[in-house]
């Protein structure tokens, strides 16, 4: 019987981890997560849309994976660049949590990809996204 309970506890499915909300200084009329007509917008102003060849996009370093408040979007932060975050959305297959370098975030034909810098009061805003983040986010490992 206790053997039989063990089993039963080891599979259950983990759960979401809990959805990061952010202050962003910038408002825009549309935002990722909007609606116009039943279509959903995957990207804003400030955002790069990327089709991606190889079907995924990899955290460029050591990270964290969250959810955003934002549907269909996650938050990728890394202590190798402290005061940014960056906000990923129309992936599938999501890795959320903890990962490694040059493993895969998601997948999908594209990503909309902003890059969000803390400011002192402790809102974000949208910067200009580094093209070498870029490429390491689009590198196999």
């Amino acid at each position: 019987m206790l053997a039989g309970s063990f089993f039963l506890s080891s599979c259950a499915a983990q759960s979401m981890p809990e959805v990061r909300s952010i202050t962003l200084q910038q408002q825009w009329a549309l935002n990722p997560g909007d609606e116009i007509a039943g279509n959903s917008i995957a990207g804003s102003l400030g955002d790069i849309s990327l089709y991606l060849s190889n079907g995924r996009i990899n955290a460029p370093f050591d990270g964290e994976v969250e959810p955003s408040e934002i549907a269909q979007c996650v938050l990728y932060s890394t202590p190798e660049i402290p005061a940014y975050l960056f906000r990923l959305c129309g992936l599938k297959h999501l890795s959320y949590g903890d990962i490694k370098a040059g493993k895969p975030i998601g997948k999908g034909n594209y990503v909309s990809f902003a890059t969000l810098r803390r400011q002192p009061d402790g809102t974000w805003i949208i910067v200009e996204p580094a093209k070498g983040v870029l490429e390491k986010s689009l590198t196999n490992e």
